[in-house]
């Protein structure tokens, strides 16, 4: 087994004790949540996201694969702890760079594994994602259970400002010739795949800090503008929501994934709720209701958009087979398109990935194009 043989701890808020083995040191507090996807843990760790949260792979055997850093959605770790039932120390890949305890000791991110998982989620599932304190360091579980209670939960966190970039950046477009299109990114959190789908399909790309005021935006003269994912609680982002709703009446085009389409049912005047044990991995099934077709999605989010508090004009449009929330809307009249899954992937299934080109197909005629044609005339 990897790692040292010393007691390493999970407690959690309704005093729930786990024993097992560190595999990385240190301690962390943070949200526990469970994934339940089958690989992808390299892109788990590094989705910002997961800030704020200690995660739990459902998983039995994790890294067999090791790492590599084409697996990483951004430059470091996001999760506050990981936890496995047992980590892999040796992995089996030609694209394994290094193994998967080493990645994690690197880093900083601690880490235990030997302690009943099922057991784990199944308390998650029952009671809902609870706080809780991994530590490879402390055995003063008194002290911790103190500590623990004053930690905050992510109800009313506002995260994006620990994960956004500080001054914008450009992706440019794949391929030779002139862009496609021109879209501005804000960047709550953004995984390192929306930007490259994006830029695959042709598309020219402004990633822009979280809190960048929508009047540059616009004056900017962008072709459609993309509210990534991210963490943490959406409403007491009410500068961004002001932002968003500055961007839908300027009639952009918009596309909101996971905490976009959070912050754009906000800016529309819906509300928004936390899930009891959010929806985090690859096999969540979400059904179409005007096609009737189901996809198998990839998900991550704690937080979700309370259909009975849409506006008019604003329909649900894709609901989750499982809990029956609201996975997509559609505006009447306004060019918005708003999940809660991840198109992208990466880790999960490629179900979703057309939708990329559906917003793109939505786009007025670029505006590089009309200037051209003014140009020509």
């Amino acid at each position: 087994m990897p790692g040292s043989p010393h007691e390493a701890l999970l407690l959690l808020e309704d005093g729930s004790l786990f024993v097992g083995r560190a595999v990385s040191a240190g301690t962390r507090f943070g949200e526990v949540v469970f994934n339940t996807s089958m690989t992808g843990y390299q892109e788990v760790l590094t989705d910002p996201s997961y800030r704020g949260q200690i995660v739990v792979m459902t998983q039995p055997h994790i890294g067999n694969y090791g790492v590599s850093g084409l697996d990483e959605e951004s430059e470091r770790p996001w999760v506050e702890g990981f936890i496995a039932r047992q980590f892999t120390a040796q992995p089996s890949s030609f694209g394994a760079e290094g193994d998967l305890p080493g990645y994690l000791r690197r880093h900083g991110v601690p880490a235990i594994d030997g302690i009943d998982t099922r057991a784990l989620v199944r308390r998650l599932r029952q009671h809902g994602s609870l706080r809780g304190v991994v530590t490879t360091e402390r055995s003063d579980v008194d002290r911790l259970r103190a500590e623990l209670a004053d930690f905050p939960g992510m109800a009313g966190r506002a995260l994006v400002d620990d994960v956004t970039r500080e001054r914008p950046g450009l992706v440019p477009a794949a391929g030779s010739g002139p862009p496609r299109a021109r879209l501005a990114v804000y960047d709550f959190g953004v995984k390192a795949n929306i930007l490259r789908s994006l830029a695959a399909h042709g598309v020219e790309l402004e990633v822009l800090p979280a809190r960048t005021p929508a009047r540059r935006v616009i004056a900017s003269g962008v072709d459609g503008v993309v509210l990534s994912n991210g963490p943490g609680d959406p409403e007491p982002l009410t500068e961004v929501i002001a932002n968003v709703r500055e961007l839908i009446d300027a009639g952009l085009p918009l596309f909101g994934i996971c905490l976009g389409h959070q912050l754009l049912g906000l800016a529309l005047g819906a509300r928004t709720y936390k899930l009891k044990f959010g929806h985090h991995g690859g096999n969540q099934p979400v059904l179409d209701l005007d096609t009737r077709e189901v996809a198998i999605t990839s998900q991550n989010h704690g937080f979700a958009v309370d259909a009975a508090s849409l506006p008019p004009g604003c329909r649900p449009t894709e609901i989750n087979l499982n809990d029956g929330t609201v996975e997509a809307f559609a505006v009447t009249g306004r060019p918005i398109l708003s999940v809660q899954y991840h198109p992208e992937a990466a880790p999960g299934p490629h179900d979703s990935s057309p939708l990329f080109e559906r917003f793109l197909a939505s786009l007025p005629e670029p505006a590089a194009a009309r200037a051209g044609s003014r140009d020509a005339g």
